[in-house]
């Protein structure tokens, strides 16, 4: 399936249904990290559904409305990145990514993130990509800053995590080519 290697530390590949016991035991792993900003955390009891969330980014894949990607670094599965959707009516889609816990401060996801960001301007010829954090997520905020986003707006109240809802901030990234 589809492989995309980023150097010699780090690569994209599709999730597949094979994937999905290493993606339980990352997300495990990480559970109480994850949770403090990623909603879908508790939903993700066992194998079977991690599973079923990569059975759906599949079905994403084949329908031509995005994809989820692993990321691999030195081998292992640190976590993933993809697209929610594409408004191909829009050429627009949002990119979305997570980290293990263990995989933070290496550059991984600023890596991944512009890798994707060139296959939305070159291969799919988009033009507007969309990054939304939660307004306290530091360390997601500052990726879409050092790819040089336009910090755009923010959206008040428009996640609940829990207990609580949070505000996101929402960059934009527009290919003039």
């Amino acid at each position: 399936m589809f492989k995309y290697k980023l150097n010699h530390e780090l690569e994209l590949r599709l999730l597949e249904i094979r994937h999905a016991e290493g993606l339980f035991h990352l997300t495990n792993q990480s559970r109480t990290y994850l949770r403090e900003w990623l909603p879908w955390v508790d939903f993700t009891k066992d194998v079977d559904d991690s599973k079923a969330f990569i059975q759906s980014t599949l079905k994403q894949f084949g329908n031509n409305d995005g994809f989820q990607a692993g990321i691999w670094y030195k081998g292992n599965l640190a976590g993933v990145i993809g697209l929610h959707h594409i408004n191909w009516a829009n050429r627009s889609t949002s990119i979305g990514y997570w980290l293990g816990e263990g995989f933070q401060g290496n550059g991984i996801m600023t890596n991944a993130c512009q890798a994707v960001i060139d296959y939305c301007f070159n291969e799919l010829n988009l033009k507007r990509i969309e990054i939304r954090v939660a307004t306290e997520n530091h360390k997601s905020l500052a990726i879409p800053e050092r790819l040089g986003f336009e910090k755009e707006g923010c959206l008040r109240s428009v996640e609940w995590l829990y207990d609580h809802f949070v505000d996101h901030v929402v960059f934009g990234l527009i290919n003039n080519n």
